[in-house]
């Protein structure tokens, strides 16, 4: 009977193995969050199979599976590279799920992070934010590479601004709803708990959002996920902070269910390495979170980062003649110490409340609250002061700038060529001093008020206080092995206020609020419901308004994912509401300053597709393809909020289309990635404000220029490849070559004071369409268009390591004036074209410039050492070894706004009105130090 029961059992699972397919499959996910590993190589050893794990981190192998005995190896550069013993079984399906890779201790990329978020990306001025997401979360060589070796050329991926991709904190979007940008320095200095990150580059999937065209940034800050244990570090550069300390301790999950991260950090410097860029910032983060049961936990975070620095100035090339690369116009002694006038001081906590519910084994729902407040003010110099007389404003102080044109030689050079001596007297002047005279401000001031007058100068802050509440559900749900079901729903709402602020009257006591260009005196107050009105400091003057917008978003996505074929489907749509509240009922505009504007609403939508061919697990093909149509950002809806409630004519959404194609190659060897990409952005404005020379034949004026309907197109490739030579040397290499122009000559419009010099030069009611700037085919100013990257790294097994890359950059172009490429240009002030007019002198003199090519070197260098179960790392990296001196932006001033301004001041050798540059770094250290327990 027992034969006979063997005999059937043998048979029966005979049958069953002849009928079932063979499989291999299983899941990876971090050592220390726990969340699924993307794109890790999976390999069996001695055959030629290999794949790559999917968004949830998992694989599997359903063909010529080998039988017996086999070594399954897990693989991901920054991993330590795993192998798992494993019997196959024909039939059988070998389920391994869990596998976990840790970082590999030897690499020190969470240090690059540091020198990368600290000090580049709170740069307003630099453009450098514009490398969105690109910090530890991405192992890609290029995107690496790009973050760290590119950023100190203010490279953009693609050419775009960083409001075209997306920041998320718990899967809270992070960009600023007025520019559209992410603001880095509200959690500058927290960067032990942003190690977590999850990045999708361009149009790839996120869980948690939609995304823009270059990508998704989440940053998961949940106590549970955070490393277990302590960690000190000490941080030493001369880049823009000089000293920096943090620490950080992440308890995990405790025995009673609960897990809290705490971490403080200070970052500090009298000046970084241009003259008087004082650095002082503390940091503050508190995240707590009770898992409720086994299907519900709760999470509060917290995070303050207040900061202050001072900035550098943009300056001519006569200026860098005269004074070198670290020149700031900002700064001049008082009391013995440097005392810059531009301020950026930023203080925006963040509170976030967040609920996790696992519905089922693989559903879950994520429902997040987040509050954020605070205020953004930057500092500056006024010198607009007057004094009433006989009922009209009288007054005001010169210009205290160091650099300004009437104080340069350049400015005597043209105005008395005869006669060289006042040029000299300028030069000796601005070599020996050249910075800002604080004693003469408080001087003016005083002499003034002694005879019963108020303050000449007065140092203000323009303020942004900003009060944001956010709302959101996130919904994720892996309905099989193949199908994944994402979708979310967003709201948030901002209101906005916005007002100028007194901070010194440098021994003054009042200050008369109202302009002193205007030339009526109703005209001339900024409040007519308080005309004449003297202030002291700590008050709001020149302008007060609030903006308020309520965004609701929903988004769905369906990502299917086989063997051999991956595919998603994602869409969006957005709804935007915006308007304008003033409480200064402006002189200029009496009509349209005070109370509410008109509620604006924008509808926006979104749909995107893309796939992955697995070729084998060496060679996939990956497409993607999209169209969005967005919101314009509030800065560029209104065309002067500080004093009207007017918009941007013929506004309407933004679009922007937008594909590339990948093919990846994938090794144990060899690892490379090349893609094509094209976007065209359409419909786009951009608002910018300044003096200018020759509106309307030879008349000066204040004014907002309004670009509207602004097509821009973006193309190119991306290379990056890396080969590990040896088990100890890696070498690797990157290209971007990339043409970002104008696609079109969109509409300009001035807009300025509805007063006599206005009328006189063509403008009614303040208005003035000057039709279409000749803007197509000039380049984009969006830093390097081409750069190139070739570098090695030794890593010793002994956990010390040494690095170094050479980097290319080239087609670095000025960013032009629209106003010179108008009508404006060419017409005299009766309409016609100038009698003088040179059409071949016109197009050289608007010819773009371009910056020389500039090549860098970069050295990294560190060393890690494990003391029982305590780890330091040392790390040292030094920027532009060379000391090379390269321009990496600049704007041509709008000041000569015609053809003749523009023509006399460039047949100068030293233009009076010369175009303005920032300039790269020389050579910089970044050293680290960090203790692990």
């Amino acid at each position: 009977m027992n034969k006979i029961t063997l005999i059937f059992l043998f048979g029966f699972f005979s049958i069953s193995g002849f009928s079932q397919q063979t499989l291999i499959k299983g899941s990876v996910k971090d050592g220390v969050s726990f969340q699924p590993v993307l794109n890790v190589t999976v390999t069996l050893e001695e055959t030629n199979l290999s794949t790559l794990t999917d968004v949830q981190g998992e694989f599997i192998f359903s063909s010529n599976v080998p039988l017996g005995e086999q070594i399954l190896k897990i693989s991901k550069s920054g991993y330590i590279t795993k192998r798992f013993p494993i019997i196959v079984n024909e039939g059988k399906t070998v389920n391994i799920t869990d596998m976990t890779l840790e970082r590999d201790l030897s690499q020190s990329q969470d240090l690059f992070t540091i020198t990368l978020s600290d000090d580049e990306l709170d740069n307003d001025a630099s453009g450098a934010d514009n490398i969105t997401g690109l910090l530890s979360s991405s192992l890609d060589v290029f995107q690496r590479t790009a973050a760290f070796e590119f950023s100190q050329s203010f490279f953009r991926l693609r050419g775009l601004d960083s409001e075209n991709g997306l920041v998320l904190i718990n899967g809270i979007p992070m960009n600023k709803l007025y520019s559209g940008r992410p603001q880095w320095s509200n959690w500058g200095g927290l960067n032990d708990v942003m190690r977590n990150q999850e990045l999708t580059s361009g149009l790839a999937p996120s869980s948690y959002h939609f995304g823009g065209v270059l990508g998704t940034t989440n940053i998961n800050v949940r106590a549970p996920k955070a490393r277990e244990g302590g960690r000190i570090t000490y941080s030493s550069s001369n880049r823009s902070y000089t000293n920096r300390l943090m620490a950080t301790y992440a308890s995990g999950l405790l025995e009673n269910n609960w897990a809290y991260t705490i971490s403080i950090g200070r970052r500090w410097g009298s000046e970084g390495y241009q003259d008087a860029t004082i650095y002082d910032a503390n940091s503050f983060f508190l995240s707590v979170e009770k898992k409720l049961n086994a299907k519900h936990s709760l999470s509060f975070t917290g995070m303050y980062a207040p900061n202050r620095r001072g900035k550098s100035s943009p300056n001519t090339q006569e200026v860098f003649d005269l004074k070198g690369i670290k020149y700031n116009e900002y700064w001049g002694w008082q009391d013995g110490k440097k005392r810059n006038s531009r301020i950026k001081e930023v203080e925006e906590p963040i509170f976030m409340l967040n609920h996790y519910w696992d519905i089922a084994s693989k559903t879950t729902l994520n429902t997040n609250i987040a509050y954020q407040f605070g205020k953004l003010g930057n500092s500056r110099l006024d010198n607009n002061g007057t004094d009433l007389v006989n009922g009209f404003p009288e007054g005001g102080g010169a210009n205290p700038s160091p650099t300004y044109y009437q104080k340069l030689p350049s400015y005597f050079e043209r105005n008395f060529p005869n006669d060289l001596q006042f040029a000299y007297t300028a030069l000796k002047e601005f070599e020996d001093n050249g910075q800002i005279n604080w004693n003469a401000l408080y001087q003016a001031n005083i002499s003034n008020t002694q005879t019963g007058g108020n303050a000449r100068y007065a140092l203000y802050e323009d303020r942004v206080d900003d009060t944001q509440f956010t709302i959101n559900s996130i919904f994720n749900s892996e309905l099989n092995d193949n199908v994944v079901i994402d979708a979310a729903i967003n709201y948030q709402r901002l209101t906005s206020e916005n007002y100028a602020q007194v901070l010194d009257l440098f021994g003054a006591e009042t200050y008369l609020d109202i302009d002193q260009f205007a030339t009526d005196i109703d005209e001339a107050q900024n409040d007519l419901q308080n005309p004449n009105r003297l202030l002291g400091e700590g008050d709001k003057f020149k302008y007060n308004y609030n903006l308020s917008a309520n965004i609701l978003n929903a988004y769905a996505q369906a990502q299917f994912t086989y063997n051999k074929l991956d595919v998603y489907f994602s869409g969006s749509v957005t709804n935007t509401q915006y308007q304008r509240d003033g409480l200064y009922q402006n002189g200029a505009f009496p009509d349209t300053s005070l109370g509410k504007g008109k509620k604006l609403n924008f509808t926006g939508f979104g749909a995107k597709t893309g796939l992955t061919y697995k070729a084998s697990g060496k060679h996939l093909l990956n497409l993607n393809g999209g169209y969005i149509s967005r919101a314009p950002s509030l800065r560029n809806t209104y065309s002067n909020s500080r004093e009207n409630h007017n918009i941007v004519p013929n506004i309407t959404e933004e679009k922007v289309l937008s594909s590339d194609v990948s093919y990846i190659f994938r090794s144990s060897m060899i690892k490379a990635k090349l893609t094509g990409y094209y976007t065209k952005i359409e419909d786009a404005n951009e608002i910018s404000f300044f003096f200018a020379d020759g509106i309307g034949g030879d008349n000066v004026a204040f004014v907002q220029e309004i670009l509207q309907g602004v097509d821009k197109q973006h193309l190119g490739a991306e290379l990056g490849i890396e080969t590990q030579v040896t088990p100890t040397i890696k070498l690797k290499g990157v290209a971007s070559v990339g043409q970002f122009t104008y696609a079109n000559n969109p509409n300009l419009y001035l807009t300025t004071e509805a007063d006599e010099e206005s009328v006189a030069a063509g403008f009614v009611n303040g208005f003035k369409d000057f039709g279409p700037s000749n803007l197509k085919d000039y380049k984009i100013a969006a830093g390097p268009h081409r750069a190139y990257s070739v570098g090695f790294e030794y890593r010793d097994p002994d956990y010390w390591w040494f690095g170094a890359t050479v980097n290319f950059f080239t087609n670095t172009y000025i960013d032009i004036s629209p106003l010179t490429r108008s009508s404006n240009f060419t017409t005299d002030f009766d309409g016609n074209v100038f009698n003088d007019y040179d059409e071949e002198l016109a197009r050289e003199l608007l010819k773009q410039e371009r910056f020389d090519d500039y090549m860098v070197v970069n050295l990294v260098g560190g060393k890690s050492w494990k003391i029982g179960n305590k780890y330091i790392s040392l790390f040292a990296s030094v920027n532009n070894l060379l000391d090379e001196v390269f321009k990496t932006g600049g704007f041509e001033q709008g000041r000569n706004a015609n053809y003749r301004e523009l023509r006399d001041d460039k047949a100068l050798d030293t233009p009076v009105f010369g175009s303005k540059y920032w300039y790269g770094r020389g050579a910089t250290y970044f050293l680290n130090v960090n203790y692990r327990f």
